[in-house]
């Protein structure tokens, strides 16, 4: 299955752990997602961003446990995403840790894509 859901970011904590050139920075992030996903989101990010514009060079890594509602079930499950990019485009991953997920979840297997303000999954829920 495939669903897309909206996301709004509640809480962005950063540290520059090392500040080189280009600085390497960590964040806890908290999300509220909505649509046909009703969940929060608890991320714990590593970013790297090279220039003032992130076209110029990026990347980052995260995990996020998700907590809330898919289809009716709750429960919890583990995102692994991440992307890396520069001024001649980008590549992205993401995936549903497999055996991560709780609950009346506690089958979901799948990928995921994350975007500015939206999520998008394509799912087994067994």
């Amino acid at each position: 299955m495939k669903l897309t859901a909206t996301f709004e970011i509640t809480g962005w904590d950063q540290l520059v752990y090392d500040d080189h050139h280009p600085p390497l920075t960590s964040a806890t992030i908290t999300k509220t997602y909505t649509g046909a996903l009703q969940a929060t989101g608890q991320v714990h990010m590593l970013a790297c961003q090279t220039g003032e514009d992130p076209s110029d060079g990026a990347g980052y890594m995260a995990q996020e446990r998700v907590t809330g509602e898919l289809e009716g079930k709750t429960g919890t499950f583990v995102l692994q995403h991440g992307a890396c990019g520069g001024p001649d485009g980008s590549e992205q991953y993401g995936f549903i840790v497999p055996g991560s997920a709780t609950g009346q979840l506690a089958t979901l297997t799948g990928t995921c894509r994350m975007r500015h303000g939206e999520i998008s999954l394509d799912y087994h829920l067994g």
